[in-house]
């Protein structure tokens, strides 16, 4: 046995191997010993294997489940190795093979992966010319996804795709498997190194095509993605490698690319709080606000939508004329027929994997039975609405197979037996009869053999060493047929078998055993016959989600009051009375009070605004509700606000916010400093850009020099749609000299000691900042607030005694060019096309020598 678990064991040396052995599945040697520390487990000691003592660590069968998921979320991988050969069969153990491998990023288990979130597997090649080559799948969905990009998009592209797994090459450099390393940390994912070969454009082809069964894959744009090929051959067959199988039901692709949707940077996700709070909470955010979907499918589309808005208009429109006819009272019959739906999208996937369970299938009739009832209630509406109607018809038998096939109620796992309906499969029945009615039968023969031989105390018995027979009395032997066989003699009594006994003998002792491998069989065959319904299975889900997300949306809108966007194609954005979604909702939950509404207008003439105010004034709130409604309105959702007008847009942008990254060695400032570089970097003319307290992490001067250098680059150069927050008052002074800039402020009211915040957006600068006012309604003791307001006065007054005029935004001197090198005039001079191999290795000498070289 141990021969065969380290045999088994080095196909799979990085994983730990479950190796089932009776009810339990067993771990041994180092597996042990980590699973013991990982799980706390028992970890135990049994007999010897080569000299030394057998470490092991077991877990049972029926609550594998459990531990898995904790491993699943420890970033770990496991090996399932199951008993397929039958005990007993032949000498030594019982065959064993490993039948699939789980992994974070290749769950498939209904129970190991949350409702509302996928697993997503993503392959990163490393490829020429600093290219990257990427390729993500999420086997539940079956939705297979390229792409490639610059080295030094890495970052932001695993942040759009949010994978649970990374697989990368052996070949990678070790600075890019730092990065990877870095982003493992801090994004909580799993990485794992597959061999350099696997990891070949022309196999990442050939896969690829053979996947979606294509000769070419000019109708993705994708034939000329080498990097994106490669890193599709390590995805694919790390994929089929973990499930045991082809996938079968991958057979969709879709490319995406940098021009195509609108960037969310991480800094933008978490700012924005799209799916977590700043404090790593799934509540209160813009998600948990917007999902009251009614399915699972239907949560995790809401969230894809919300992660991927497109710059091109055209799908948002779709999306806003669907929620606007279901606005009229068609949302509320729709959603409750929605309502206790299975999960098609992942029963369908589970199917193509001959992974699903009975219950499952169930689930899947009985949502195939909603669609059916949801499919006319849909059906002649326009637009997008009518594609979701048609995929929303139930494939043709699909329906009536599962009908004929299974029970409403089925044990959990096939090898319990109950799976398959009575009436299905005649000889199934006949083993269940046998099961069910043996003592009936038996009466019911011996009965018959009274009236045929005329024997009156005949009788059918049976016992464990002999089994049936018919047992008749010495006196009455002479009456025994010809077709009754003598099986024993006793003293007074001979015990006969018959051709008809001995057949249901035969069938009766294996009943069921046998009737247990019959309904194995006809689960099999049953999967068999489903998998042409795969394709059609996996449209229907994708009509479920949409309309699940769509009714939603509607939902939202009219229970939230907002209203429907209106795209432009001049550059704006034009808001009246904008809301911030999930702050106005906490207030109605918490206080009950009004949201305070605000306008914004950004266009050509008036592309930045410097926002002033008070601490606790709402411009940080301001700020995020103009993002989100942006967002929303990109989606093809309704917004909260009264009117909306956007222009054409291509990134959102935030820097809000003061924290540190001590795990790369960054401070507060120097965090700082790096996202605003890479916005600096980043935004065009088309990008929304949130400046929040920019330059607070260093001295005075320093950080008011670098906000208005900021603010002008923001301005003059990116010309991007920018709300530029500050408490440098000095920065007021900007629009004076930036003909696209104005100043609005956050409005507040002081009465004594006391302020209130008004919350108000309103044009012009703001008179103070109000600190102190804030610090005193904190609970700062009152001997800290009257120092403070002291020091204040003096440094006030101090400061009006010694101001100097400076003028923060004129431009740096344009200094003189230094005089080029000798070395840079040498290669200036140089005409690469116009020179010989010898002339070439020539002057390259000549370059060494000038550059002092030896």
């Amino acid at each position: 046995m141990m021969a065969q678990y380290l045999g088994l064991k080095a196909d799979h040396p990085d994983t730990l191997l479950f190796y089932r052995m009776g009810d339990f599945y067993e771990l041994f040697y180092a597996d042990a010993e980590k699973a013991a520390r990982l799980l706390d487990i028992t970890l135990t000691r049994r007999g010897n294997s080569a000299g030394e003592p057998v470490v092991m660590a077991g877990v049972p069968f029926h609550s594998v489940d459990g531990y898995l998921a904790r491993l699943i979320r420890m970033g770990e991988s496991v090996a399932i190795c199951e008993q397929v050969g039958e005990v007993g069969a032949g000498k030594g153990p019982v065959e064993r093979k490993v039948v699939r491998v789980v992994t974070p990023g290749t769950l498939t288990d209904t129970e190991l992966l949350s409702d509302k979130s996928e697993a997503v597997l993503l392959a990163v090649h490393q490829g020429a010319r600093h290219r990257l080559g990427l390729a993500w799948l999420s086997v539940t969905q079956g939705a297979l996804q390229l792409a490639e990009c610059a080295a030094d998009e890495l970052e932001t592209w695993i942040a759009r795709i949010a994978p649970n797994e990374v697989l990368y090459g052996a070949d990678a450099t070790p600075a890019f498997e730092k990065r990877l390393q870095a982003l493992k940390f801090s994004a909580t994912l799993s990485l794992a190194q597959r061999p350099e070969w696997q990891f070949d454009a022309g196999l990442g082809l050939r896969k690829l095509l053979e996947q979606l069964n294509s000769a070419t894959l000019t109708a993705w744009g994708a034939d000329a993605m080498e990097h994106a090929h490669a890193a599709a051959a390590a995805l694919l067959a790390y994929a089929e490698h973990t499930q045991g199988r082809a996938l079968t039901h991958v057979q969709s692709l879709q490319v995406q690319r940098d021009d195509e949707l609108i960037e969310l940077p991480i800094a933008s996700r978490r700012n924005l709080e799209l799916l977590q709070t700043l404090r790593g909470e799934d509540s209160p955010t813009l998600f948990s606000l917007l999902d009251t979907c009614m399915t699972g499918m239907g949560s995790r589309m809401l969230k894809c939508w919300l992660l991927e808005p497109r710059r091109e208009r055209t799908q948002a429109q779709q999306r806003l004329d669907a929620i606007a006819i279901l606005r009229e009272k068609l949302w509320q019959p729709l959603r409750e027929q929605l309502r206790g739906s299975s999960d098609v999208e992942r029963i369908t996937a589970r199917i193509a994997l001959r992974q699903v369970k009975p219950r499952e299938l169930v689930g899947l009739r009985d949502a195939l039975d909603k669609s059916a009832r949801l499919a006319p209630s849909v059906h002649g509406l326009a637009g997008l609405l009518a594609s979701i109607a048609q995929d929303l018809m139930p494939p043709d038998g699909c329906a009536a197979l599962l009908q004929r096939a299974l029970p409403d109620d089925p044990a959990a796992l096939v090898r319990d037996g109950g799976v398959i309906a009575p009436g299905y499969d005649a000889e199934l029945d006949e083993l269940r009869a046998i099961q069910d009615n043996c003592d009936g039968f038996l009466l019911e023969l011996e009965a018959r053999e009274r009236a045929r031989t005329g024997i009156a105390n005949l009788r059918v018995q049976f016992n464990r060493v002999h089994g049936f027979y018919i047992e008749v009395t010495q006196g009455q032997a002479s009456k025994v047929p010809d077709d009754y066989r003598r099986r024993q003699t006793l003293k007074n009594a001979e015990r006969f078998i018959t051709p008809e006994l001995k057949a249901f003998e035969d069938k009766a002792l294996s009943a069921q055993e046998r009737g247990l491998a019959r309904e194995k069989f006809l689960y099999e065959q049953l999967l068999d016959e489903l998998q042409v319904f795969v394709n059609p299975l996996a449209r229907l889900a994708r009509a479920f989600a949409a309309l699940d997300v769509l009714c939603a949306l509607a939902e939202r809108s009219l229970t939230l009051a907002w209203c429907r966007p209106q795209f432009m194609r001049e550059p704006g954005i034009e808001i009246t009375q904008g809301r911030h979604p999930v702050v106005e909702s906490r207030l109605a939950e918490t206080t009950g009070g009004a949201f305070i509404a605000n306008d914004t207008r950004l266009g050509p003439k008036q592309r930045m605004q410097i926002i002033t105010g008070p601490n606790m004034g709402g411009k940080s709130t301001y700020m995020r509700q103009v993002a989100l409604i942006c967002l929303l309105a990109s989606v093809g959702s309704y917004v909260p606000a009264q009117a909306c007008r956007l222009g054409p847009l291509d990134a959102i942008h935030t820097r809000i916010g003061a924290a540190d990254d001590l795990a790369n060695a960054q401070s507060t400032f120097m965090l700082e400093m790096t996202e605003a570089a890479q916005i600096l970097h980043a935004a065009s003319a088309q990008s929304l850009v949130l400046m929040d307290e920019i330059g607070r992490g260093t001295s005075t001067f320093d950080g008011l020099a670098l906000a208005s250098g900021i603010a002008a680059h923001l301005h003059d150069r990116c010309q991007a749609y920018t709300l530029f927050a500050t408490h440098y008052f000095e920065l007021t002074g900007f629009p004076a000299k930036h003909h696209c800039a104005v100043n609005m402020h956050v409005s507040a009211a002081e009465s004594g000691a006391d302020i209130v915040f008004l919350h108000e957006i309103q044009p012009g600068p703001a008179s103070r900042s109000y600190g102190i006012q804030v610090a005193r309604l904190a609970g700062m003791p009152a001997a800290v607030v009257n120092h403070a307001r002291h020091a204040l006065a003096a440094l006030e007054t101090q400061q009006e005694r010694s101001r100097e005029q400076v003028d923060l935004f004129a431009p740096p001197p344009q200094s003189e060019a230094p005089a080029p090198s000798a070395v840079e005039a040498a290669i200036a001079a140089l005409d690469p096309d116009a020179l010989s191999p010898r002339e070439a290795l020539d002057a390259l000498y000549q370059l060494k020598k000038l550059g002092g070289s030896k």
